[in-house]
């Protein structure tokens, strides 16, 4: 007699992105979008934590995005409690930190997991960032910050010096942005680790409110014999400068957080403390000046990629500005006569056309080239983008 019994079998949850979300709409829509495509193919799930936003965050995930979990706080508790109580209900082998100004490519967890499951001591493994314009973020792959290695960054010797090694441990400088290695300190932005990792070092601690969380949880996994990776073979656009606008109660919150993990790893001396007061003042003002706004110098062309003729037809409606539509060939944009390099262009990447990976290769390929970028995310009425990792994003709504 024939056995009709049907087994069924269970996928694990394979990856939990944790995304903390603060006033920051557009771009979390944006984010979770680029997430939803690239977990498609595995069993994976996004939770949206909002630290009492005050836009309307949390109706558009509701709206939007109804799979994702969403946890509403009702005040704002920073970033590394925040990102806690997310891991607390993630149910994911591996659990991914991601800030909501960010993009990433459609096979970026695929590549991530896959380089992660091969690692015998995994720690964290971290991406290659770049910012709005396609630059990339040096911030990507860091040293442990001692304070000989506080001391090259705060003087900028490693740029006055770039051959000497010593000099190079704060951007990991023995490993180059196209290659992958062995690093010490990763960024926030994006950390991949097991959450049986996470859990074991207690998360992020949460007497450092922000700004040294992920150099403290990078180095606390580092202290339990792990190894964490910089991987070079997936990009993730991070826009930066939208999350915190950098005034006097960043520079104060910057301050405390470079103390914060001074008083936690080292010992000091009155001469160290001294020197260290005096340093992280210096940086956190350099750090205020270069994220206060600047005058932005409006387009003074407009190129659409893409292949709807509708789209720009809205665009132009809202810019007032005629817009030159194209499409791509061989992975090349085919620009007609009438661009020009030597004025300033604004490049509108439509998602509704093009892949997320292939906007992020369109950047890199076309970065310092007198060229600002926005990307239209699909079935969206806004374009959104930086022209600086120092200054804040624009979202215009059509």
């Amino acid at each position: 007699m024939a056995n009709n019994k049907k087994t069924f079998y269970i996928c694990p949850m394979q990856l939990s992105v944790i995304i903390l979300n603060y006033n920051v709409r557009h771009f979390l829509e944006q984010c979770v979008l680029s997430v939803q495509k690239a977990t498609q193919s595995f069993n994976a799930e996004i939770i949206v934590v909002d630290n009492n936003s005050q836009d309307d965050s949390c109706v558009m995930v509701k709206e939007r995005f109804p799979d994702v979990i969403l946890i509403e706080n009702k005040e704002n508790s920073g970033f590394p409690k925040g990102n806690n109580i997310g891991a607390l209900v993630a149910s994911g082998q591996y659990i991914c930190i991601l800030n909501p100004d960010t993009v990433v490519a459609e096979d970026t967890f695929e590549k991530v997991l896959a380089f992660a499951k091969r690692q015998e001591n995994l720690g964290i493994v971290g991406c290659k960032l770049i910012d709005g314009t396609g630059n990339f973020l040096p911030e990507s792959k860091r040293g442990i910050p001692t304070p000989f290695v506080s001391f090259t960054k705060i003087f900028g010797l490693y740029k006055i010096f770039p051959g000497i090694k010593s000099f190079g441990k704060y951007y990991a400088s023995h490993v180059n942005e196209n290659q992958t290695g062995k690093v010490e300190i990763l960024v926030g932005a994006f950390m991949l680790l097991k959450k049986e990792t996470y859990e074991e070092v207690g998360g992020f601690d949460e007497d450092c409110f922000m700004y040294s969380d992920d150099i403290d949880l990078s180095y606390m996994v580092l202290k339990t014999g792990r190894q964490n990776y910089y991987f070079h073979e997936t990009t993730v656009m991070h826009y930066k400068g939208e999350s915190t606008v950098k005034d006097g109660t960043y520079m104060k919150r910057f301050q405390e957080a470079m103390n914060f993990f001074y008083r936690k790893h080292f010992s000091t001396s009155v001469f160290f403390s001294l020197f260290m007061k005096i340093g992280i003042v210096f940086f956190s003002f350099v750090k205020m000046f270069q994220g206060k706004a600047r005058p932005k110098s409006k387009p003074e062309s407009y190129i659409l990629v893409s292949d709807n003729y509708n789209t720009k037809e809205k665009l132009q409606e809202t810019l007032k500005k005629n817009i030159q539509i194209t499409e791509i060939e061989n992975q090349k944009a085919l620009f007609s006569q009438t661009f020009s390099k030597h004025k300033p262009t604004e490049v509108i990447l439509d998602n509704n056309y093009l892949t997320f990976k292939e906007s992020i290769q369109f950047l890199e390929a076309h970065k310092n080239k007198n060229l600002t970028f926005k990307i239209l995310p699909s079935e969206s009425n806004f374009i959104i983008g930086s022209n600086s990792s120092n200054d804040r994003g624009e979202v215009v709504q059509f």
